[in-house]
C-alpha cells in the first residue's frame, strides 16, 4: 500500500466528523477573507503585531521543548544577542529558533517542500547547539521517541517513531505526497497541512528540533496556502496553552500507527479549533490595538510602539530612538499613557522602566 492509500484510510472519518471539521473549516476560512480585506484597507499595526508574534512564537516553541526563559527574557536576548557568547542551551535554542523563523516569514515565496530546504531549515535551527553540530541537517541515525518536557524537568515519553534506516523513504513519501496533494486541490488545504504535521511528528525524521522544526514548517505551508494571518499571532503560543491537547491528540491516533485502524481525526479537530483560537486571539489583539492607537497622536504611537515591542525599557531608550523630540515632552506622553493604562511603570528614580501593559 503506497503512502496515498495509507493517508486516504485515515482522512476516513464517518459523516459527524466530516460535517464538524467542515464547521470549523468554514469559521476559519471566513475570517481569512475578512483579515485580507482588512490587511489591504489598513496595514498600520501589521509590523508591530508580527514583531511581537515573533517574540511569543520563539518563546512558547521553545518552551513546549524545556527551555524556562519567558518572553521578557527572550526579547532583550533577541536585542543583544552576541552569537559567540550563546553559550547555555536554552540561548542556542532560542536564537536558532528566531533566525529559522525569519527566514521562513522573509523569504516564504522561495521555499519549497522538498528535502534539500527541510534539512537547511533544520540546520539554521540547530546551527548555534553545540552538541547538535553533528546530526543537524542529517536525518537521524539512531532511534528516537517522541517525549513531553514539563517545567519542572521531567519527561514523559509520548511515542515510538519511525527506525532510522526507513525515515528517507518515509519522509520521501510524505513530502511527495503533500506536494501533490497541493496541487491537485482536491483536499482541504488545512487539511493537508494537520496531515503533514502529523505525519511529520510521527516519522520525527531528526535526532533533535522535530518539534520545533514542525512548527517552523506548520508556518510555512499555511503562509503558502494563504493563511497569512499566521505571522501577526503566535500559533505556537496557542499550542504551548494547550500542550496536554496536543499530546493527547497526537497520541490518539499513534496509538495505532501502522494499522488499519489509525486515525488522525481526533489530531485534525484539535489543529483547527488551534486555528480557530488563533483566529479569536488575532481579532481581539488587532481590535485593541488599533483602538488604542488611534486615541494616540503619531509621536504617542511611536512611543507606545517601542515600549510594547521592547516590553521593558527606561526613558532613556526611548529617548535615543527619538532624537528629535525632547525629555520633557517623552516625560509628558509617557504621563498620558500611563494615565490611560497603556503602560505599566515600575521602580523609582534612575531605575524607574517602563512595560508594555500587555505582553502577549
Amino acid at each position: 500500500m503506497d503512502i496515498s492509500e495509507k493517508i486516504f484510510k485515515k482522512l476516513a472519518f464517518d459523516s459527524k466528523k466530516h460535517l464538524q471539521l467542515g464547521k470549523l473549516l468554514s469559521q476559519i476560512d471566513a475570517f481569512k477573507g475578512s483579515w485580507q480585506n482588512l490587511e489591504h484597507k489598513d496595514a498600520r499595526y501589521l509590523k508591530e503585531l508580527r514583531q511581537l508574534a515573533t517574540v511569543s512564537s520563539v518563546g512558547s516553541s521553545s518552551r513546549i521543548e524545556g527551555v524556562t526563559m519567558t518572553d521578557e527574557e527572550i526579547g532583550k536576548l533577541l536585542k543583544s544577542v552576541k552569537v559567540s557568547k550563546l553559550e547555555k542551551r536554552d540561548e542556542q535554542e532560542v536564537v536558532g529558533y528566531y533566525d529559522a523563523l525569519q527566514v521562513v516569514l522573509e523569504h516564504y515565496h522561495d521555499i519549497g517542500l522538498v528535502e534539500r530546504y527541510v534539512h537547511q531549515l533544520h540546520g539554521i535551527l540547530l546551527k548555534y547547539s553545540s552538541k547538535d553540530k553533528a546530526h543537524k541537517g542529517q536525518y537521524k541515525q539512531i532511534s528516537n521517541k517522541v517525549v513531553a518536557n514539563y517545567p519542572d524537568g521531567t519527561q514523559k515519553v509520548i511515542f515510538t517513531t519511525t527506525e532510522p534506516h526507513l525515515t528517507q523513504s518515509e519522509m520521501e513519501y510524505l513530502l511527495n505526497w503533500t506536494n501533490n496533494a497541493i496541487e491537485k486541490e482536491e483536499i482541504h488545504p488545512l487539511i493537508i497541512v494537520g496531515t503533514f504535521v502529523y505525519e511529520f511528528l510521527s516519522i520525527h525524521p531528526y535526532q533533535d528540533g522535530n518539534g520545533r522544526l514542525s512548527r517552523l514548517l506548520t508556518t510555512l505551508l499555511l503562509i503558502q496556502q494563504g493563511y497569512e494571518f499566521v505571522q501577526y499571532i503566535s500559533f505556537e503560543h496557542v499550542i504551548e496553552s494547550r500542550k496536554n491537547e496536543y499530546y493527547k491528540a497526537l497520541m490518539q491516533g499513534q496509538k495505532d500507527r501502522n494499522t488499519e485502524a489509525e486515525k488522525i481525526d481526533e489530531w485534525l479537530t484539535f489543529f483547527l479549533e488551534c486555528m480557530i483560537d488563533l483566529t479569536v486571539r488575532l481579532e481581539e489583539k488587532y481590535t485593541t490595538f488599533s483602538k488604542l492607537k488611534l486615541e494616540l497622536n503619531d509621536r504617542q504611537r511611536s512611543i507606545l510602539a517601542f515600549i510594547t515591542i521592547e516590553q521593558t525599557t527606561k526613558i532613556g531608550s526611548i529617548e535615543n530612538s527619538m532624537p528629535h523630540v525632547s525629555r520633557n515632552t517623552i516625560k509628558k506622553d509617557l504621563s498620558f499613557l500611563l494615565n490611560e493604562g497603556m503602560i505599566i511603570r515600575t521602580g523609582a528614580g534612575r531605575g524607574v522602566q517602563y512595560h508594555a501593559k500587555d505582553r502577549k
